[in-house]
């Protein structure tokens, strides 16, 4: 069935692409300390691919909607992964520069912006030609298969590292990425569906016109919960440096390069596989925003305890509980995205939810390495916890009543072609 096939092979070019970035996660600080010395400069790449992330609202609002299919998914991965070698082929010829770093990161944030909601959004309407609410479920075993290469990759990046291949791991990421997007040049997007197929029923998308590239503010009218839900996540994702950068600095001040990093992403991985496999169950008998609100909660606690119990044993077991809970709250909004949404809409909310979570990780990023020199990483570890369980514990208490989004209730009763009626209709 060529909606299977399709599903695998975005599937599994996902999962590849990030278990080499991993890797790259690993390696890269350490390729940035020893090129500048700088603790600061640590985050440069991810904080300046942030950027054109941050803007994309405005830039990428027709762009995201070009990248509707797998061959052009795959023109993007190109740019990623020359984005990616820049890094570690200045560092191989000694002249790696805070600039360099910014530019990779810039150059790779536009395509980010652009390659992250339209690889989400194609495996999206794959899952809505397999059936309802296989949308969700593809959208999280997506999900669980990044989750499972932070079981694996932290690891295989600590032996890479360890065995003096820091920068080549960096130039294995670029040619799995690129190698990822060639997987997804095979897949057909709805529009050359429709025109293959000449459906009358297609209207203005069989005779070749484009959709209306809504913007995501319109995109948020009456889906408040997907806005209370970002909310959550998107400060758990500003809070993450503390995770990433600070058990990198406690590894390097320790004489254990990696280690910690390597254990508290081992942990967070495998019981985000857990989460990944009790998730859907939960997130149908659940509302979608107090799972969200209680997941970002646990996690922050969990940075908490890190900074408290700084072992790799303990960072283990921490990150194991973080990935159980962040994985459901991430299944939560994605169930809120997917019922209620459809076409150009929901890619315009896949992006906007791209926006939060690239957005504020990367100024999380860009702050993270200056804080983290200033006050030491095990006490950043514990404020960013408490913000965080803060955060998400208010959105919950402020968020008003217990409504319906527009277009969920809709999504309950009817069938899955009348769904899609609905959806397009609506972003008419």
């Amino acid at each position: 069935m060529d909606a299977r096939r399709d599903a695998v092979v975005l599937l599994a070019g996902g999962a590849v692409a990030d278990f080499a970035f991993r890797l790259a996660q690993i390696a890269l600080p350490l390729v940035v300390l020893q090129s500048t010395g700088s603790i600061a400069a640590t985050g440069l790449v991810g904080g300046a691919a942030g950027i054109p992330v941050i803007l994309s609202p405005w830039w990428a609002r027709r762009a995201r909607q070009w990248v509707d299919s797998g061959p052009r998914l795959a023109a993007v991965a190109v740019v990623s992964a020359v984005a990616l070698a820049i890094v570690p082929a200045c560092a191989a010829y000694g002249v790696l520069r805070p600039w360099v770093l910014m530019v990779s990161g810039l150059l790779l944030g536009c395509a980010d912006a652009l390659s992250t909601p339209g690889r989400s959004a194609l495996l999206a309407d794959t899952g809505d030609r397999l059936g309802r609410d296989r949308a969700v479920l593809l959208l999280t075993w997506q999900d669980g298969l990044r989750r499972a290469g932070m079981l694996v990759g932290p690891s295989v990046g600590a032996v890479a590292v360890a065995a003096g291949l820091t920068n080549t791991v960096l130039w294995v990421e670029a040619v799995v990425v690129l190698a990822a997007g060639g997987l997804a040049a095979t897949v057909k997007g709805e529009r050359a569906r429709s025109l293959a197929s000449a459906r009358p029923e297609s209207g203005a998308h069989a005779s070749g016109e484009r959709e209306p590239a809504p913007s995501i503010r319109v995109s948020l009218r009456g889906r408040e919960d997907v806005l209370y839900g970002w909310v959550a996540r998107g400060t758990g994702c500003l809070t993450w440096f503390a995770f990433t950068l600070g058990l990198s600095v406690i590894g390097a001040e320790r004489g254990r390069p990696g280690v910690y990093l390597a254990a508290g992403m081992s942990g967070y991985g495998a019981g985000a596989l857990l989460g990944t496999a009790v998730s859907l169950a939960v997130v149908r008998r659940i509302a979608p925003i107090p799972v969200a609100s209680v997941a970002w909660t646990v996690m922050g606690l969990c940075w908490v305890g890190m900074g408290v119990w700084t072992t790799p044993a303990a960072i283990a077991v921490l990150g194991a509980l973080s990935g159980v809970t962040v994985v459901l709250g991430i299944a939560a909004i994605s169930i809120l995205i997917t019922r209620s949404s459809y076409g150009a809409e929901r890619r315009a909310l896949l992006s906007g939810q791209g926006v939060v979570v690239s957005a504020s990780s990367s100024a999380g990023l860009f702050v993270g390495g200056p804080i983290i020199a200033a006050v030491g990483a095990e006490a950043t570890l514990i404020g960013a916890g408490v913000l965080t369980s803060a955060v998400a514990l208010g959105v919950l208490l402020v968020r008003p009543g217990n409504a319906v989004p527009a277009g969920v209730a809709e999504c309950h009763t009817a069938s899955h072609g009348e769904d899609r009626d609905q959806h397009v209709g609506g972003a008419a």
